[in-house]
């Protein structure tokens, strides 16, 4: 083979390389709107620029919290987590979930069937999905489906990088 033909059938490779990389990564979005009504425990908020969200969280939970990205199934500590505590969000930490209501899906990420108090989180459509946001900083924790137990039915299946989980003292 010519070494121009070499060097073109190289360069195609590495655009077409560039390109697909370029398809998959997390790209910045618009901030957050929060829909009308949505009301948070206490009526708290917490609002930060998108620069200081990258100064206090860890690249992986700015990138699932703050760009919707989602963590691999089974990367997460939490998923085999089984003691009795209170699981909150990483970003400002607004208790989310007790570990009463977490179960095993076979998913690959912490699943919970009922949030700590109903306003703790609020729910967005996500194409054929539903998202699920923390109500007081618009995290993006994960997304909810209709397949969970009883007594609610519901299935909220949480990224684990996007929560924290403190552990209640008996």
């Amino acid at each position: 083979m010519k070494p121009t033909y070499l060097f073109l059938l190289i360069a195609a490779l590495v655009a077409g390389l560039l390109w697909l990389y370029g398809s998959y990564v997390a790209k910045p979005r618009p901030p957050h709107k929060r829909p009308p009504g949505v009301t948070s425990p206490g009526d708290r908020r917490v609002e930060k620029t998108d620069a200081e969200w990258k100064k206090i969280l860890p690249r992986s939970a700015y990138t699932i919290t703050r760009e919707q990205g989602t963590e691999w199934p089974g990367s997460s500590e939490l998923t085999n987590e089984h003691r009795q505590g209170i699981y909150s969000c990483i970003c400002c930490h607004n208790p989310l979930f007790r570990s009463e209501t977490k179960f095993d899906s076979h998913t690959g990420w912490p699943s919970f069937y009922a949030p700590i108090v109903s306003n703790a989180v609020y729910n967005e459509a996500d194409g054929n999905r539903t998202e699920v946001r923390c109500s007081v900083c618009d995290a993006h924790l994960g997304h909810v489906f209709n397949d969970g137990p009883e007594p609610t039915g519901l299935r909220y299946c949480m990224n684990g990088v996007a929560l924290t989980f403190e552990e209640l003292k008996p």
